[in-house]
């Protein structure tokens, strides 16, 4: 960076390094000439207008807080999130829901008090700091309307955590753990960015035309109570400044179509199937034929499962498809490997100590790799170049073969992992922890799926079961970490088969995954020689983020399935209104 050397202070020795004393002239004249270079450098770069307005406010607002705050800042970061979103949905032929193109601007402030070793942000008995709020800014660059929500908000939080700190050094419980604990906040290379991607166009028009045509495909089928076809288009820019001299700003696109069936079975059980498609640019989204195909098939789904059997409680072998195996390792590894959960005594901390240990089979590694944005012919949800602190995104392997190396890592450090490796996420609004990006499980030793089938039937004859299960299609799934409950988790299937001794395939309905991790991650046994890719959004601590998962299909030798809660409503007593069989819409 072209900031070392220009000054000889102890701050510019150890750049920004937390509790160090400096005489006020020189650090206020340093960050005056280090801003001013940094600024001349990134407008030579063509830096877009918003990051030069929030720069200078940021450089105003830290020199007078270091100079009147009491206790005085030490870092503090602005990051506005800019959104132009487009939807459509329609059901049974007519739109539903137009979402217009809208655009708007969320501004997050960061503001660090006392030094790097403990500060505002410290967890103290599971309760993680919360400053920022997320408030809107003008989404045109003018500099006095923006200026004004910064100040506000730089106000605001510096208050907060101010008092904060306060309280976090009279709490006896820190100031005894103190000696052990790794730093609240690490030090990390700031970098100088900009590039924002070109909006691709997207036709509503057209969209709408289309839905309406597609969704008149589930009106063919009139046990179906509810469906729907939607599409979605979302351009976001990130702009990231930071008083130690990151200046970054970088975008993304995103485009999704998402396919809806539900109805209720005779017993009263709502039963649902879904299927989406993504890709960053509109235009690749697939074409009507393949979009229609894959209605007729989630309709089909079902109504093989309304007149499906019900399942019991089962404990045995199975198979996960790549896409229920991608939810599956999000769910019950993932989240357990987000470093930010090793700094919190509330958390259950599964894999505290086992780095350097086997966690999964030894054919098996995961790795998270943001930089990844296209795989098995699908485009990934969780990419991104730089993280919600402007650190860059980087490939981590967290499981070599079979071995824990190290956690997904914000710029909280843990014990043994100082620093950032570019996963640290948020929504806007919320505070930036430890978060999946694109989750990659690769396996060394592969079989056919003919073959994974082959091998499922062994291991039901073996185990004297009447049959195994193949879980086909999945929506999601959810997992506990806490200290205090169940280290469990739920994957919620919606199209699961039986498959016998003989090889018969029969659908069923009612089944949920349940399990705890490490007894699950020790009975998988074989794996597919395809990837498949489940792309979503993940709801945690820091809001809900964009991320993937993308594994193999598994054999499992032992699993447990729970019997789904059933609905007491009864399938509606009425007929449905002359027409909506035949697309005369609701």
């Amino acid at each position: 960076m072209i900031v070392m050397g220009i000054c000889n202070c102890s701050y510019c020795k150890v750049r920004g390094a937390g509790g160090v004393r400096l005489k006020r002239g020189c650090y206020a004249g340093h960050v005056r000439i280090l801003f001013a270079l940094l600024a001349v450098g990134v407008a030579s770069a063509q830096q877009p207008p918003l990051l030069g307005i929030m720069a200078e406010e940021l450089t105003r607002n830290f020199e007078i807080l270091r100079e009147k705050g009491d206790p005085k800042p030490y870092y503090i970061a602005y990051s506005v999130v800019e959104q132009e979103t487009e939807s459509v949905s329609a059901s049974l032929g007519t739109i539903t829901n137009r979402g217009f193109r809208r655009r708007g601007r969320t501004l997050d402030v960061t503001v660090r008090v006392g030094d790097r070793k403990l500060d505002n942000y410290r967890t103290i008995a599971g309760q993680m700091a919360q400053f920022t709020a997320g408030i809107p800014i003008p989404i045109e660059d003018n500099p006095v309307a923006i200026k004004l929500r910064l100040w506000q908000e730089t106000d605001r939080c510096y208050r907060l955590a101010a008092q904060r700190l306060i309280n976090i050094q009279t709490n006896k419980e820190v100031r005894v753990a103190d000696k052990e604990a790794s730093d609240d906040f690490s030090g990390e290379e700031p970098a100088t960015f900009a590039e924002i991607p070109a909006i691709f166009p997207f036709d509503g028009q057209d969209w709408a035309k289309r839905l309406r045509r597609l969704s008149l495909k589930y009106a063919k089928f009139p046990r179906i109570h509810s469906s729907g076809v939607a599409v979605a288009f979302d351009h976001e820019v990130k702009y990231f400044v930071n008083t130690e001299g990151a200046r970054v700003a970088h975008g993304r696109h995103f485009s999704r179509i998402s396919l809806s069936a539900g109805g209720k079975a005779n017993d009263g059980m709502d039963l649902s199937t879904s299927d989406s498609f993504s890709a960053a640019d509109p235009r690749k989204l697939p074409k009507d034929g393949d979009i229609s195909a894959a209605i007729d098939k989630t309709a089909n789904d079902l109504m093989g499962l309304l007149d499906a059997p019900v399942v019991e409680s089962f404990v045995g072998p199975a198979i996960l498809s790549g896409r229920a195996a991608g939810v599956f390792f999000h769910e019950i590894f993932g989240h357990r490997v987000e470093g930010h959960r090793l700094k919190d005594e509330s958390d259950g901390q599964t894999f505290a100590k086992s780095v350097g240990q086997p966690v999964l089979p030894d054919f098996l590694s995961v790795t998270f790799d943001p930089t990844l944005k296209r795989l098995a012919n699908e485009d990934l949800n969780g990419w991104y170049a730089f993280d919600d602190e402007g650190v860059r995104g980087r490939k981590v392997n967290v499981v070599e073969k079979g071995i824990l190396r190290t956690f997904l890592m914000s710029r909280t450090p843990i014990p043994g992992v100082p620093s950032s490796n570019g996963h640290g996420r948020r929504e806007a609004g919320a505070e930036v922890v430890a978060r999946q990006s694109n989750l990659l499980v690769d396996a060394s030793r592969t079989v056919s799926e003919k073959k994974l089938k082959e091998l499922l039937i062994e291991e039901v004859k073996r185990q004297n079961k009447p049959y195994g299960f193949y879980f086909q299609e999945i929506t999601g799934g959810y997992t506990n970490t806490g200290r205090r409950g169940i280290q469990a988790f739920k994957v919620m299937p919606l199209v699961v088969y039986r498959i016998y001794p003989d090889g018969k395939e029969e659908i069923v309905r009612g089944a949920d995954l349940v399990g705890t991790p490490l007894a699950s991650f020790a009975k998988i046994i074989a794996a597919g020689d395809k990837v498949d890719v489940f792309n979503g959004i993940c709801g945690a601590e820091s809001g809900s983020v964009p991320v993937s998962a993308s594994a193999p299909a598994i054999l499992v030798r032992e699993i447990e399935i729970q019997k789904k809660e059933s609905s007491r409503d009864l399938p509606p007593l009425l007929a449905p209104p002359t027409g909506a069989s035949s697309g005369g819409g609701l």
